[in-house]
């Protein structure tokens, strides 16, 4: 560790995403062995996402895991990309035995990601895609800026607000390509069903979905 990073981490000392208490020395997971124990697990695929093969979560989005979503899309804890997608990556690996050819992601509109300043989907394909050797692409547009969906309670509704606010990037080439497109999280699956469909209608042979969470089946 070089002086500027152990100075960084005397000042900023790294917290769990999960709980926000400050990690120990010897905690090197990026989250506490505390949280490690206790948190919902996935067994991989549950969550049934129309236009992808399968929907693929190491967590279950509840409790600590919301909190620390939250945390991660909303307080500026962008370094918290590194163990969910590090979790994100184990999961890949552990539950789809297929081949794939690139990562892509869910985009933010240009509005939102202004606002936030960074993109927290394409930061965990990123760090999936370093992990696993996989090329990460940026495919996909969002050309409409739409109302938070974790706000919009019913399905239809969800599935209204995200009509036609995504499309295929006009230099995207996926044509033939089995892909594992990336989001933070699958409630309803609205947003990753539009996506995939673009990505279908431009020529990909496969879509795979994998989120850091996914809301358990009803």
């Amino acid at each position: 560790m070089d002086w500027k990073t152990w100075m960084t981490r005397l000042i900023y000392p790294p917290r769990c995403p999960f709980c926000g208490r400050v990690l120990e020395i010897w905690e090197k997971e990026g989250m506490c062995h505390h949280c490690q124990s206790i948190l919902p697990w996935c067994p991989g695929d549950g969550k049934r996402v129309d236009f992808c093969r399968a929907c693929l979560s190491p967590l279950y989005y509840q409790d600590g895991v919301r909190r620390g979503m939250h945390r991660y899309k909303f307080w500026g804890g962008q370094d918290y990309a590194q163990v969910f997608g590090l979790l994100m990556a184990q999961c890949l690996t552990d539950h789809w035995g297929e081949p794939v050819d690139c990562i892509t992601w869910v985009p933010l509109s240009s509005k939102k990601l202004n606002r936030r300043g960074y993109d927290q989907s394409q930061l965990l394909a990123q760090r999936v895609g370093e992990l696993t050797g996989l090329e990460v692409v940026s495919t996909l547009d969002k050309v409409r800026h739409t109302r938070q969906q974790s706000r919009i309670v019913s399905p239809s509704a969800r599935r209204a607000n995200v009509a036609g606010a995504y499309q295929m990037r006009e230099d995207a080439d996926v044509a033939g390509k089995h892909i594992v497109l990336v989001d933070d999280v699958a409630t309803s699956g609205a947003t990753l069903e539009e996506c995939a469909a673009c990505l279908l209608q431009g020529g990909a042979e496969e879509v795979v979905a994998l989120t850091l969470a996914q809301t358990k089946k009803e």
